[in-house]
């Protein structure tokens, strides 16, 4: 199997729900469930390889107080040249409603001071030669987003591929973050992308001929992911052919993460050298498990020895 690693936001999450509708101003309301625990897309991803048992790398930065020393032992060793920093970590509180959807207020924290020399204190590249790297939370993580063109001369180097997943832009899809993610892809083996952040980009509202046009500005063999929710998830592979995958019908708990959950399955599947249908499959199975379970699982239960 293939090195895998994930670089970028690992934070706290706060998550608080259902409610509906938004309360006023002024007042409190009583939800039926909390719960608090690692987040961030990095954080989410790189628990679901956990979950999965798949062995992987995570390099991220924490805030100097109790919340990251908190995610500094979640990670344990894998955590232990994590740069600290003196800002407080960063707490996102994830509101649930009961249509499946989800509100956050996020502080900035740690995050915006994530950085180059932060990726090369804790990863080292020739032992992650040939693999691949998930970036992610490109928007958050100002300092090492600004280095962005000597980490990708750095994962050239030692021939890993980079499989972004910028996440939302604080500011939105403005035409200047549209151009910046697009150069990023210039540089990138894989793209995962939601079906609203493929369409975007490319101002075409088919996502798969919208995901044909970005692969046209990737490296040579590149593939495009879409992720498309219920509707499961299609690619565009390394010769230019559609690619798609189904995703079970499952009864929804808690959304926050999946696309994160769907990037770990999808990779941990591509390093075993699964062709790309299986690749998407398992993407969507695990994304799927994990967004109706409570508290959270990746892994199929088993009775007997028999998964079901």
């Amino acid at each position: 199997m293939k090195p895998l690693t994930v670089i970028g936001n690992v934070n706290i999450d706060l998550i608080l729900g259902p409610a509906a509708p938004w309360p006023k101003a002024g007042t409190e309301i009583i939800v039926d469930h909390d719960e608090l625990r690692v987040g961030g897309a990095a954080g989410n991803s790189a628990l679901a390889w956990e979950g999965l048992g798949v062995d992987y790398e995570i390099a991220a930065n924490v805030g100097d107080d109790q919340f990251g020393r908190w995610l500094s032992e979640a990670f344990g060793e894998r955590a232990s040249k994590w740069p600290v920093r003196p800002e407080g970590t960063t707490l996102s509180v994830g509101i649930t409603h009961p249509d499946g959807e989800r509100t956050f207020f996020t502080t900035r924290g740690h995050l915006p001071r994530f950085s180059l020399a932060d990726v090369h204190a804790v990863l080292d590249g020739a032992r992650l030669s040939g693999g691949y790297a998930l970036l992610c939370g490109s928007f958050l993580t100002d300092d090492l987003t600004r280095d962005y063109d000597a980490f990708f001369d750095w994962t050239d180097q030692h021939r890993i591929t980079v499989a972004l997943d910028t996440g939302w832009p604080l500011d939105g899809w403005t035409e200047a973050n549209c151009a910046a993610t697009r150069q990023w892809l210039s540089r990138c083996g894989v793209a995962l992308l939601n079906e609203v952040e493929t369409t975007t980009l490319t101002g075409i509202d088919d996502p798969a001929v919208a995901a044909r046009v970005l692969r046209s500005h990737m490296p040579s063999g590149a593939i495009v992911v879409v992720k498309r929710g219920p509707e499961g998830a299609i690619a565009i592979d390394a010769d230019g052919n559609l690619v798609s995958a189904a995703a079970p019908k499952v009864k929804v708990v808690d959304t926050i993460g999946a696309g994160d959950v769907f990037n770990a399955g999808f990779l941990a599947a591509l390093a075993r050298g699964e062709v790309l249908a299986s690749c998407l499959s398992a993407g969507t199975e695990v994304a799927s498990r994990a967004i109706s379970t409570l508290p959270r699982s990746y892994r199929a239960a088993k009775i007997s020895g028999e998964a079901v």
